[in-house]
C-alpha cells in the first residue's frame, strides 16, 4: 500500500489545510474524503480561488438565478454562493473542529479585499461574514496590513476566529502576534471566555523567492564579472523565503514564553499558529515540495494548493526540519545587504505586500464582471 506522507507529517505537530474550495469537491465527495482520508484538516479560500471556482462553471445557475428572481444586487448573488460553499465546507469540518478540540477543522474567508486599507469596514464585514455564516468552525480573513491589525484586535476581542493573511516580513509576523495577544487580553479584561478562540498567521513563502530570484537574475543577466559576486548570488537564490519562515518561527517561540502569553495560557488560550502559505512552487528547477519538506514543525499549519497535496502524499520527505540549519537562516538573510547582492529585502516586503492586495483585488473584480455577465443571461426577458 502506498504511503500518504501527508498523515505522516501530522506525527510532528503541523497540520496541513487546503488552499482551495469549490461546489464542485463538495457535492462530489473530494471534499470529505480529503478530510477524512488524506489527512486535510481545514481549508483557505481567497477571491483568486473563487474566482477560478465559480466564473464559467454551469454547478452555480441555479442559484444564481435563484438571486436574479429575488432580485439581489451582484454582490449579494456573489455573497449567497460563496457563504452556501463556505457554510458547507465547515460541516464537512466540524467532526475535525471537535476532536481536535477546536484547533483544527477551520474553513477561511476573506473579507472584501478592496476594503484592505479601511480598519473600520473590515471590522464590520468581519463581524457580518461570521454572523451571518453562523457556522463556529469558520476563520475570518484579514489582510495584515497597518489598517488591517486594529481590526484583528477588535475581531479577536469580540470573540472571532481570525486568519491574518498577506504576510511577508518577520515584523509584520510579530506586530500581528501581538494584535491578536492584545485582543485576547482586552477580553479578558472584560471577563469574558478566551478558550474557544482560534487565529492562525499565514505567512507567505514562494512569491518572496519569486521576486528576490528575479532581481538576483536580472544582476547575473546584466553580467558579473566577478566569480566571487556570481557565487554570493546564486547561493541565495530560492534559500531566502525558508529562511524568512524559520526565523519568523523563533520569534513566535519567544512571544509563547513572554510573560503575557502564559497569562492568556493560563486561562486556557490558544497558541496563534504560523500558517505556511503561497507552498506551491513556480521554478521548476525547485523540487516541488521543498516548501513542505523545509518547514514541517510543531504548532504550526502548511495550506497547500490541490497539486501540492498530491506531489506531497506521494513524495514529500517527512522529517523535523523547521528548527535546522537555524543559524543558517540568520547568516542569508542578513547576506543580502552585502555590497556584491544587495538587495532591500525591506523593500521586497512591502512589494509584496501592496503586490498581494492587487493580487486579490483584480480576481474579486475580475469575478463580479464575471457575474454581470451570467445575471444578464440568466435574467428573464
Amino acid at each position: 500500500m502506498t504511503t500518504n506522507h501527508l498523515l505522516e507529517i501530522k506525527q510532528y505537530g503541523q497540520s496541513i489545510w487546503m488552499d482551495n474550495l469549490s461546489r464542485d469537491i463538495i457535492q462530489s465527495g473530494e471534499l470529505k474524503d480529503l478530510v477524512e482520508n488524506q489527512g486535510i484538516s481545514g481549508i483557505t479560500s481567497n477571491p483568486a480561488i473563487f474566482e477560478k471556482a465559480i466564473a464559467g462553471n454551469a454547478i452555480y445557475d441555479a442559484d444564481i438565478a435563484a438571486g436574479v428572481r429575488a432580485g439581489l444586487p451582484t454582490y449579494k448573488i456573489y455573497e449567497s454562493l460563496v457563504f452556501a460553499d463556505i457554510r458547507n465546507a465547515c460541516d464537512i469540518l466540524r467532526p475535525v473542529y471537535e476532536a481536535t478540540n477546536r484547533l483544527d477543522g477551520y474553513v477561511s474567508i476573506e473579507v472584501p479585499p478592496t476594503i484592505a486599507e479601511d480598519t473600520q469596514a473590515t471590522i464590520a464585514e468581519a463581524r457580518r461574514y461570521f454572523a451571518e455564516i453562523g457556522r463556529e468552525n469558520v476563520m475570518i480573513k484579514i489582510p495584515g496590513t497597518a489598517a488591517g491589525l486594529p481590526a484583528v484586535e477588535t475581531a479577536i476581542a469580540e470573540g472571532i476566529n481570525v486568519n491574518i493573511t498577506l504576510l511577508f516580513s518577520v515584523s509584520s509576523y510579530i506586530n500581528t502576534a501581538w494584535a491578536y495577544i492584545r485582543g485576547l487580553e482586552k477580553r479578558v479584561s472584560e471577563g469574558k471566555d478566551i478558550s474557544k478562540i482560534a487565529s492562525v498567521a499565514s505567512f507567505f513563502l514562494s512569491r518572496i523567492d519569486n521576486n528576490i530570484d528575479a532581481k538576483i537574475d536580472a544582476k547575473l543577466k546584466r553580467g558579473v564579472d566577478d566569480i566571487t559576486q556570481q557565487a554570493k548570488l546564486r547561493a541565495v537564490r530560492g534559500k531566502i523565503a525558508i529562511a524568512n519562515a524559520k526565523i519568523a518561527y523563533q520569534e513566535y517561540k519567544q512571544i509563547i514564553q513572554s510573560d503575557r502569553w502564559q497569562a492568556l495560557a493560563s486561562k486556557g488560550a490558544k497558541v496563534q499558529r504560523l500558517l505556511w502559505a503561497s507552498t506551491s512552487t513556480k521554478d521548476p528547477n525547485y523540487n516541488d515540495v521543498m516548501y513542505v519538506n523545509e518547514l514541517i514543525g510543531p504548532d504550526t499549519v502548511n495550506t497547500l494548493p490541490p497539486a501540492t497535496i498530491k506531489a506531497c502524499a506521494d513524495h514529500c520527505d517527512v522529517a523535523n526540519r523547521l528548527e535546522t540549519l537555524t543559524q543558517e537562516a540568520y547568516r542569508l538573510i542578513e547576506s543580502l545587504k552585502d555590497p556584491d547582492i544587495n538587495i532591500n529585502i525591506d523593500a521586497v516586503m512591502d512589494e509584496l505586500l501592496i503586490e498581494g492586495i492587487d493580487k486579490f483585488i483584480k480576481p474579486f473584480q475580475s469575478l463580479m464582471n464575471s457575474l454581470e455577465s451570467k445575471i444578464k443571461v440568466l435574467s428573464p426577458v
